[in-house]
This record gives C-alpha cells, structure tokens and sequence, in this order.
C-alpha cells in the first residue's frame, strides 16, 4: 500500500527530456501520487551534455536545483529530479559508465531522499570521423539509430552543432556537407534521456531503488527514506582474521531527524574470503 506521506499528492516531474516515460508509471504505481510534467521547464540552463551550457554545480546540487524549480513553476511541494554524469567507471576506471543521482524533495514533510544508479551498460563515446564510413562505423558502434547522435565541427567547437539525430539520410548528408569543407569533425552520443534508450534503463533502475527506500522508515521519527550512507570497511578475513577491505557495517541515516544507526554483516557474512584479504592475497 502507498505511504501515508505520498498517496493523492501531486508530484512534478522535473525534466524536459521525456524521463516521466519511465519515472511517472513506477512512482503513481507505488506511491499514490498523481505526476505532473511541468510546462515550459528548461533543465538546460543547469547544463547540457552537448557543452553548450557548462555544469556548474555537483550532480546533487544541480537535481535539487531542478526539483525547487520544478515546483516554483507549478506550485507543487513535492517534486523528483534526476541528474546523469557519463564517463570512466569510479571503480573500474577504464569502462564507460552511466552514473544517475535521483532526489526527491518533500517540502511539505522537510524531506529528500536520493539514489544512485550508476551502469556499465551505456553507449557513451565520441570519436573524431574523417570519412563516411568512419560516421557509419561510429554509429553501428554506439547503437544508432534507435540511439540518436550528436555532431561538431570539431570536439571543443559548437559553431556547428547538430544534435538528435536518428535518421541515416540525414547522417550521411550532415557528414557529407561537413566534410567537404573540413579535414575533420566529431561525432559523440546524445546523451539527452529522449534519445538514449540505455540511459533511460538506467533512470528507470534509479527509481525503483528510490521507491523501494520510500518503504524503509526511521525508527526514530518513523519518516520514510531510511537508507544507507556510508559504509565502514573491516570485515576480518576467515583466515588469518586481519581486517579487510570489504564493509562490516553500513550506516542508515534519517534525512529527516539525522538519526543514525549502524547494521553489522550487511552482506549476510560475518567473515571474508582470504582471496579479498591483502594479507593472505597481497
């Protein structure tokens, strides 16, 4: 059953990219609210992917910014965003990952929650084409065309710029035309959320985490959006018994009342395999 907090309330949905495909089924489904789209909301001003507009802020910051502007435009006091970096995975390094931050802010019950969702399974790339078929070759590569491409004059010039493009007609004559007059230009993924089916996969992961802590309560204050955020490392090897770099311990915090609470073995395992312990596998 949906939460007392949610159920038969409005929530804006604050994207211009089409997210509420995926976001606005799941969040009335499991919480009882009515979603809303707002009208003439530009996300862009807070950043393009293109480089058109440069991000100023973290990912966290900017999705909150979304949200409160969001909900000056509509009225609503509840409101969800998302927010998406691309680029070397944070563990791995050398794989392109999709990392998506989604916050929802509750201003009538001074609350936020906020997930991460961070994918290996996205088309994020950019190469610099001299020739026709390097374009097609891109574009196998990246999934075109049922995800849309993105060309520049050159990586860091936007004097020419086209973007959203899905149709290999227009590809072949865009590349074509500028070509003719440059030795070189760059093709890169759109990454807009509309045009990138892996992207939205993503999203869609990102909110059913969020859903699934709108159903952990504080056991304080009783708020919804108890969750994990931190974890402490430590867990002795079955071995020899030395700490380990895996967690013991994670930490849920209330974002509403600060209340903390540690959980042992979150992993269901009280000790760890001497293959993870740096002194018996250094």
């Amino acid at each position: 059953m949906p939460s007392k907090y949610f159920q038969n309330r409005v929530l804006v949905i604050a994207t211009m990219h089409g997210k509420e495909q995926v976001l606005k089924p799941l969040l009335e489904e499991a919480l009882g609210v009515t979603c809303i789209i707002p009208a003439e909301f530009n996300s862009d001003i807070f950043g393009t992917f293109s480089g058109e507009i440069e991000r100023e802020l973290n990912p966290l910051e900017t999705a909150r910014k979304k949200c409160y502007a969001a909900m000056e435009l509509t009225g609503c006091n509840l409101a969800i965003a998302s927010e998406g970096s691309f680029g070397a995975h944070p563990i791995i390094g050398f794989v392109p990952a999709d990392e998506e931050l989604l916050v929802l802010i509750d201003r009538k019950n001074n609350m936020e929650i906020k997930v991460r969702e961070i994918s290996t399974a996205t088309n994020f790339a950019g190469k610099e084409i001299t020739n026709l078929q390097a374009a097609y070759d891109f574009a196998a590569q990246v999934l075109f065309p049922s995800h849309s491409l993105i060309i520049k004059k050159a990586k860091e010039d936007l004097s020419i710029l086209y973007k959203g493009i899905t149709d290999i007609n227009r590809l072949k004559k865009i590349v074509t035309d500028l070509l003719a007059d440059n030795h070189s230009i760059y093709m890169e993924t759109d990454m807009r959320a509309m045009y990138n089916p892996s992207r939205m996969k993503v999203i869609e992961e990102a909110c059913k985490k969020l859903i699934t802590i709108t159903k952990s309560f504080c056991k304080h204050c009783g708020t919804p959006g108890f969750s994990v955020t931190d974890s402490i490392i430590g867990l002795p090897c079955d071995y020899c018994g030395s700490p380990t770099r895996s967690p013991k311990a994670f930490v849920y915090t209330c974002s509403h009342c600060n209340y903390t609470e540690e959980l042992l073995f979150p992993n269901g395992k009280e000790t760890e395999d001497p293959m993870y312990c740096d002194r018996c596998n250094p």
